[in-house]
């Protein structure tokens, strides 16, 4: 079961106030898993994000807005501010859209707001994870807002038969994720080496990977290492899975 639209844009919310808060002083800062930017860059990003997204989804936009729609990045000073101002805004448009409403998203199994809305989650949480790394500061995040992300990112962004093709790559057997602190568990797998990668509730098969929840979603998104006796396995799972 999917977050509700209430959940998810509180989770936008909440991370998005957490982002703020710890890069508000902190912009010169290295950012761990994006090695070329900083904390600003790092701000900027999301709120291009943002605005890019809220877009889309205030004007039911077919395609994506024309490049040169797009704002001028801030003034350092005002940096902050901007990004506050554009969460804020996300979550308005979003919170009194039409959740069914056709759009254009990147993912063909669903161009509607739902799918807008349900994504900015884990951009907030990722991203503010990355900025409490650099800042050195706390960061937690719901684990049913986890778990959420999980599935949303084995439902959209797996490689789908044409990706498979593609990239002449196959998984080998079926991958379990395990959650230690929730009862959930998920299986990524493959029909057969021509086919699309999909995902099942449940193990079938021992743990590939374990942790919390949250540390699942983390490492999903190349933020840490857990420990796995199934290397080459990830890294097929790795090689056809996206993160972009």
């Amino acid at each position: 079961m999917t977050l509700s639209t209430d959940a998810c844009l509180t989770a936008i919310a909440e991370h998005s106030r957490g982002f703020a808060a710890a890069v508000r002083d902190n912009l010169d800062a290295r950012v761990e898993h994006c090695p070329d930017w900083d904390v600003a860059d790092l701000v900027e990003h999301l709120t291009e994000v943002h605005w890019f997204w809220r877009t889309i989804a205030a004007e039911r936009l077919a395609a994506p807005p024309e490049e040169a729609r797009r704002p001028a990045r801030a003034d350092r000073s005002e940096l902050v501010a901007v990004f506050e101002r554009g969460a804020a805004e996300l979550v308005d448009v979003l919170g009194g859209a039409d959740q069914d409403a056709p759009v254009w998203t990147w993912f063909p199994g669903r161009r509607d707001i739902g799918f807008v809305t349900r994504h900015q989650v884990q951009e907030a949480v990722v991203h503010h994870w990355d900025a409490a790394n650099a800042a050195g500061t706390a960061w937690t995040v719901r684990p049913e807002v986890a778990a959420d992300a999980v599935e949303e990112f084995l439902t959209c962004s797996l490689a789908d038969a044409d990706d498979v093709a593609r990239l002449g790559r196959t998984l080998s057997g079926p991958l379990v994720l395990t959650a230690t602190d929730v009862d959930r568990s998920w299986t990524v797998s493959q029909a057969d080496p021509t086919a699309a990668l999909t995902w099942s509730p449940g193990a079938d098969g021992p743990a590939a990977v374990s942790g919390t929840v949250a540390d699942l979603l983390l490492w999903i998104y190349g933020r840490v290492a857990l420990p796995t006796d199934q290397s080459e396995r990830v890294a097929e799972f790795r090689a056809l899975s996206s993160t972009d």
